[in-house]
């Protein structure tokens, strides 16, 4: 089983032609929405690889949160663990995707997500304790993704941060990491560096292992992963796919990295596992809508070496 600690948002998405300057209007298309969050992204790509999940977080007592749960539950993932807030609205996520290239902008409202305490895991430590991995990031409080992964390390469980979005993060909590997965954007402003290819991106993370993080995985988009761990050290590129929508590329990354970690894949295995998950991704719309099953994974990579 796999503990996952982290935010639910709905997703409230228009698709534009391009990005608009400050101050600027411009007309997109009709709104949809999606169930998405960080959290509930991984939770919900861990599932659909067929491994057991259970999600921590809070939602607002409302329709968005009744709808987020039920999104969850219907993918099999256990979610005894996600708490209502009667005085908070659920968290949402306004996201502009553009039209030519599937990149997006987003603004995140967080809503109950900032209630999440260091308490309310301590309440579900039995849980974390019998899980495989814990995986956490940082659309909470940082009190909470502390206090999780300070249960995993207690506890001798795999403890995975993704830290996203951004801020800084002290050597105390990265000692707590068994792997640290940012993508290059993350990793330019904890490392200090810049990060834009594999060379900067091994450049970053050797930093932050040195600052204690045991395993680091810099996702670079269309570039791929840069993989520095203990048992493997290189880059894995990307699949090359024309993409649709690249929310929830990263959070299908994790989700089947770590679900193939701790069925006793290889670092290097799991990596490209995750790239192929991402990859069938970015090719749909919306953020768990489009994150790929394990039949359909397995069948991407088998397809794809016989090509090769």
């Amino acid at each position: 089983m796999i503990t996952v600690v982290g935010s639910l948002n709905m997703d409230l998405i228009i698709r534009v032609p391009r990005f608009p300057e400050p101050g600027e209007a411009i007309h997109g298309e009709d709104l949809s929405t999606a169930c998405g969050g960080k959290g509930a992204n991984q939770a919900y790509a861990i599932a659909r690889m067929g491994q057991s999940v259970h999600m921590v977080g809070c939602v607002g007592a409302d329709a968005f949160g009744d709808e987020m749960v039920e999104n969850l539950r219907a993918a099999g993932v256990d979610t005894r663990g996600v708490l209502r807030r009667a005085d908070k609205a659920s968290g949402t996520a306004m996201i502009l995707v553009h039209n030519g290239t599937g990149q997006n902008e987003i603004v995140v409202a967080s809503g109950a997500n900032r209630t999440l305490t260091a308490a309310d895991v301590h309440n579900a430590a039995d849980v974390l304790r019998q899980s495989d991995a814990v995986v956490a990031q940082l659309e909470t409080t940082l009190s909470a993704t502390q206090a999780a992964m300070a249960l995993a390390r207690e506890a001798g469980r795999l403890s995975v941060l993704n830290p996203a979005p951004f801020m800084p993060l002290d050597d105390e909590l990265l000692n707590l990491c068994d792997y640290l997965i940012p993508n290059e954007n993350e990793a330019s402003q904890l490392a200090g560096l810049g990060v834009r290819d594999p060379e900067s991106a091994a450049a970053a993370a050797g930093l932050l292992r040195s600052r204690g993080a045991r395993n680091v995985l810099i996702t670079l988009g269309a570039g791929g992963v840069w993989v520095e761990s203990e048992t493997w050290r290189g880059h894995m590129p990307a699949f090359p796919v024309r993409a649709v929508d690249t929310v929830a590329a990263g959070d299908t990354f994790i989700g089947a990295f770590v679900a193939r970690l701790v069925e006793g894949a290889s670092v290097r295995e799991a990596a490209q596992f995750g790239c192929a998950a991402s990859a069938i991704a970015v090719t749909r719309p919306g953020a768990q809508p489009s994150i790929p099953s394990r039949e359909e994974v397995t069948a991407f990579l088998r397809v794809r070496n016989e090509a090769t």
